[in-house]
């Protein structure tokens, strides 16, 4: 069961305006589940893009890079469930482009117009004569409300959709913010998250639509960890329909430029948290934060340290307050200078170790009690500096592993 997420509430997710979604069952693995969604953007729509920074990235990764390179403007987007399209070479690339064409036809737009998305099982040929036979069903479907079905389109081994709202005042003008996420397992996120499409009726400049998509995804899906995989198919796009009715956002350092961004970015956070509640397996979700660095990198690579050790997150799944093997993690993290004796740690407002050894008024149980909890933050003070950093993460159970061994059965 998820760490205290439930079922979206389909009030909180708002129609954008100029945006169409549609849902269909293509049977692309599996008979009888939503596989297939497409989003149809008006033209005039501004996009931004983030792609994993996986060497072996998908062929959906490397077309869309190449159709929003292109310049060209992007009029829909083609999501399919259940095959990756991940190490398949050439083929690959070519069902990925074919599925672009089909769309194209149909919508007549030209074929760099479209971006496509996978996710799913690696190393198998993308069945796109399925794709192509459920295309006419998607596109019938389409309509703004579609969010949450959607949400359920793209799921893999997700237990629960993950889609998110929000609305702000843009000089005066109320602008609606809607995004959904997939994601459970090979989740850790480099420069995106598995698969994450947020959209807004905000009036954005193209050339800001890249910084906007980047920054979102640096505050947010690359702050999260499942299990330090990162994915072959991570993708984010962030949609701009420009339909609002306020003078269009030129720099994301104006005031109208800040209001909408700090709005994404918490529709953006509240999906990468969402993926590690649902993290597969998963029983708590844990935030850590690493303060005193010199600076913010120092601080993530520590955080990231703790959050990836088997070890630590074994420990929290069996509520065991062997915290040595946070000290430990911390110290192999890969600052050189690091100076143990000013290492601070915390569990929630428990003082677990001062000056890098165990803190004489520090009781395990009061540790255990923290552990037991399902929602737990761990605080490192590195003593060096000024900087701060925060990461998100879950724990190891027996779950994860029976998971991953049956995945593709």
């Amino acid at each position: 069961m998820p760490v205290n997420l439930s079922e979206p509430n389909p009030l909180h997710l708002f129609p954008i305006a100029g945006v169409c979604i549609g849902v269909t069952e293509a049977g692309i693995r599996k008979a009888g589940r939503k596989d297939l969604t497409v989003f149809l953007l008006d033209e005039g729509t501004t996009v931004g893009g983030v792609f994993t920074q996986n060497r072996f990235c998908a062929a959906p990764v490397q077309i869309s890079r190449q159709h929003l390179a292109s310049g060209a403007s992007v009029r829909a987007l083609l999501i399919n469930t259940g095959n990756a399209n991940a190490g398949t070479g050439v083929d690959g690339l070519e069902r990925a482009q074919r599925s672009c064409h089909f769309l194209a036809q149909k919508l007549g737009v030209e074929q760099h117009q479209i971006l496509p998305f996978s996710t799913g099982v690696i190393m198998e040929p993308l069945p796109v004569e399925r794709i192509e036979a459920g295309l006419d069903a998607a596109i019938a479907d389409a309509r703004p409300d579609n969010w949450l079905r959607a949400a359920h389109g793209i799921m893999t081994t997700d237990t629960v959709p993950k889609a998110m709202g929000a609305q702000v005042q843009i000089a005066g003008i109320t602008v609606s913010i809607t995004g959904i996420s997939k994601g459970a397992g090979m989740i850790r996120p480099n420069m995106a998250t598995m698969l994450g499409f947020i959209a807004t009726d905000a009036c954005v400049s193209p050339s800001v639509m890249q910084e906007l998509a980047m920054e979102l995804a640096e505050g947010s899906f690359n702050r999260v960890t499942v299990d330090g995989d990162t994915s072959t198919n991570d993708s984010l796009l962030v949609i701009a329909s420009n339909k609002a009715d306020h003078p269009v956002i030129q720099s994301l350092s104006s005031v109208e430029g800040q209001a909408l961004k700090h709005a994404m970015l918490n529709v953006a956070r509240d999906l990468a948290q969402a993926i590690v509640r649902d993290g597969e397996g998963a029983t708590k979700f844990i935030t850590i934060r690493v303060q005193g660095g010199r600076d913010a990198d120092e601080c993530r690579k520590v955080a990231y340290a703790i959050a990836h050790s088997p070890l630590v997150k074994t420990a929290f799944f069996a509520s065991d307050p062997n915290l040595g093997r946070i000290l430990a993690a911390v110290g192999y993290a890969g600052i050189n200078d690091l100076d143990q004796t000013r290492i601070d740690l915390f569990l929630d407002d428990v003082h677990v170790a001062t000056r890098g050894g165990r803190n004489p008024a520090y009781r395990e149980e009061d540790g255990q009690r923290v552990m037991k909890q399902s929602e737990i933050a761990v605080t490192v003070d590195l003593g060096r500096g000024d900087a701060f950093d925060t990461v998100w993460t879950c724990d190891f159970s027996h779950e994860y592993v029976t998971i991953n061994a049956d995945y593709r059965s």
